[in-house]
């Protein structure tokens, strides 16, 4: 069986974490390979997991779900995470709760292999934050339910960790 292109660079990395800490390629090269990647939104497989806590197991266990469904089904899957209230400081550039640099890495990471970071919009006016306060990564949606509840409607399942 002939993996795609995606998924044999993650076999490769060894992104089951998605530490790159010991992989020796450059980001130009991950954008390289990035722009080289298809990442269709007609997916087979389409997930949205909600991440509203900021525990730091609960993150991890959401970070390395989406990993496993990449390394899994390579191009064949779309996957976005739906962060608001205290899960969305796992976006935030100076984070309010304890969310780990490692963490961000691996946001960093998996945005590299096309999962997208919904911001709330609603916690960020809660929590008087602009989109310069998130990280590069993030897109903002009005209301975080609301995009979570829209994207069922498009046929993406809901993971609730």
């Amino acid at each position: 069986m002939k993996l795609t292109k995606r998924r044999q660079f993650l076999s490769m990395l060894g992104i089951g974490s998605l530490s790159l800490g010991g992989a020796s390629i450059t980001a130009k090269q991950a954008q390289a390979h990035h722009t080289e990647t298809h990442f269709d939104n007609g997916s087979k497989h389409r997930l949205v997991y909600q991440c509203n806590k900021a525990d730091h197991d609960y993150i991890d266990h959401i970070l390395f779900s989406c990993g496993e469904m990449l390394r899994k089904y390579g191009d064949d899957i779309e996957l976005k995470v739906a962060a608001f209230g205290p899960g969305l400081n796992l976006l935030a550039k100076r984070p309010k709760r304890a969310i780990t640099p490692l963490q961000q890495k691996r946001v960093r990471s998996l945005a590299e292999y096309g999962v997208q970071f919904q911001a709330c919009g609603n916690t960020m006016k809660s929590m008087n934050w602009l989109e310069k306060d998130l990280l590069e990564e993030s897109v903002i949606v009005p209301i975080g339910v609301d995009g979570i509840m829209q994207l069922q409607e498009q046929g993406f399942s809901y993971i609730s960790l």
